[in-house]
């Protein structure tokens, strides 16, 4: 992932050290002076000190010319055979070990045995024939091979150490040591050196704000994120994932409202399309106490195709419709998930639409159907008997001048009956059971109230109909005959005959 062959040369590998004497062609004269000779050259005891560990004897530099001829022809394997050798040499100053084994580790690198040109690497160090820098760029190549062997941590702690000891920060070790982090899943650790790349990239590219919006999710700096989503859908406005990111850390912001402005401007500009994004819109619209506008989308979209007419759906769309009290689309919809599903549910949602609609008939029908699929009845008779006493409502009402046959015979007292037969088949065991007693109590109790009005109008009527014939007997000795005002009172002058006039017997 980090390395590859093209950009990891073996060259590299050796470092500055081995540079010198093995790339440039001179092997066979640095090999060829003694180390007699070129002390010889030395001008003082100082630079005498400084080359003097920094040279190979022609012993261990015959050997390792062989290995180096073998690397050159990329026989890796011999070559690795050929430094063993060198290394086992017993008089081998510091810079010899640390060259031999330099190759070593470039040979295992070429022979992608990363384990092994780690170790190589790590004893060229050890070894003490390395000046510091160059000690320092071979601990960044080891670096590098942990992390390319999937020692991610391991690898990223070398180089976060090189970094921090005052090693050069260039931007591909920064992006490095920032991934190995987050390979490692140690996303805090990667954090200050993700925002330093990030800060550093010019021009930043969608892979430096993908980066550090990943680190802050999950790191929970949700403020942060916020401000990085942000500047994405700046810069990528038709970007449908970062509006859905931003929406969701709102949601979960508990900024609801926010989420859902954000939502219903992607739906109206067309931006939406799936089915799981068009019913969060849905349930956005619902949430906020717009069932109209829910359903209305709702029945669109699946119109369309791009929501499936699933029962689970449709009874979603007869819900909103019927929270909307918009009864009447509902009915439809309710009727074919009904029909489809067969679910006691739906039958029962059913004739409750049909019900607030006025629909007694196909209400009743509905009900019935739900509780032969073992719906609660008693919620079902409780609906059907409130709907049939509903109906009496637009019936005439009785009239105290119809007589005892046509009041039995009248269409509101048919009404009546019908709706306590109704009350009455409510299980007295069911939640309604009490409530359906009482209903029939107040039906009954009504038709009686009738019977009382009109037995006391016909009361009210006797008593002032008995008032005039008393008055016409009184006028009848000085008019000369027996008169009353209202003509209809002649029907009870019998009756105030039999009581209050003495029949007189001839002798």
């Amino acid at each position: 992932m980090y390395l590859s062959k093209s950009n990891f040369s073996l060259t590299h590998m050796l470092g500055v050290t081995a540079l010198a004497f093995i790339s440039v062609g001179f092997i066979g004269e640095v090999l060829g002076d003694t180390a007699n000779a070129q002390r010889a050259r030395r001008s003082d005891s100082s630079a005498a000190s400084s080359a003097e560990g920094r040279q190979f004897s022609a012993k261990a530099g015959e050997t390792v010319n062989e290995a180096l001829q073998l690397i050159n022809g990329n026989q890796h394997s011999a070559a690795l055979s050929k430094l063993g050798q060198a290394l086992s040499i017993p008089e081998l100053n510091a810079y010899e070990r640390s060259t031999i084994n330099q190759m070593q580790g470039a040979s295992y690198y070429e022979l992608n045995q990363y384990g092994p040109a780690i170790s190589s690497f790590q004893n060229a160090i050890n070894a003490g024939g390395l000046l510091p820098n160059e000690s320092d760029a071979l601990r960044v190549n080891i670096a590098q091979l942990m992390i390319a062997d999937g020692q991610y941590a391991q690898g990223a702690g070398e180089l976060e150490n090189y970094l921090n000891r005052g090693g050069q920060q260039k931007p591909q070790y920064i992006e490095m040591l920032t991934q190995a982090w987050v390979q490692s899943e140690n996303y805090s650790r990667a954090l200050p050196w993700a925002e330093k790349w990030f800060n550093q990239a010019n021009p930043k590219e969608r892979k430096h704000f993908d980066l550090m919006n990943f680190l802050f999710n999950n790191l929970g700096q949700q403020g942060k994120q916020a401000d990085i989503v942000k500047q994405m859908i700046n810069r990528w406005p038709e970007d449908k994932t970062l509006w859905d990111a931003w929406a969701s850390m709102l949601a979960n912001g508990g900024r609801e409202q926010e989420a859902f402005e954000v939502s219903k401007m992607l739906y109206l500009g067309g931006a939406l399309s799936s089915d799981s994004d068009l019913m969060k819109v849905v349930q956005y619209y619902s949430f906020y106490d717009m069932p109209y506008q829910a359903a209305q989308i709702l029945e669109k979209e699946m119109n369309a195709g791009r929501i499936s007419r699933s029962s689970d759906k449709m009874v979603q769309l007869s819900g909103l419709f019927r929270q909307a009290r918009e009864y009447k689309r509902a009915i439809p919809v309710l009727e074919q998930a009904a029909a489809s599903s067969g679910q006691a549910k739906l039958y029962a949602d059913l004739g409750e639409a049909l019900y607030n609609e006025g629909q007694c008939v196909k209400a009743e029908t509905a009900f019935k159907s739900a509780i032969n699929k073992g719906y609660d009845a008693g919620k079902s008779w409780m609906l059907i008997a409130t709907c049939r006493y509903e109906e009496t409502q637009k019936n005439e009402r009785i009239n105290c001048q119809m007589s005892e046959a046509d009041k039995a015979a009248a269409p509101i007292t048919k009404a009546r009956a019908n709706a306590v037969n109704a009350f009455e088949q409510v299980p007295s065991s069911s939640r309604e059971g009490r409530n359906a007693k009482k209903w029939i109590s107040f039906i009954k109790a009504e038709g009686q109230a009738v019977d009382n009005r009109c037995k006391f109008e016909l009361s009210v009527e006797k008593e002032l109909c008995f008032q005039m014939i008393k008055q016409g007997y009184d006028a009848e000795v000085f008019v000369g005959e027996f008169k009353v005002d209202d003509p209809n009172c002649m029907s009870f002058k019998a009756e105030y005959d039999s009581k209050f006039r003495v029949k007189i017997v001839d002798g």
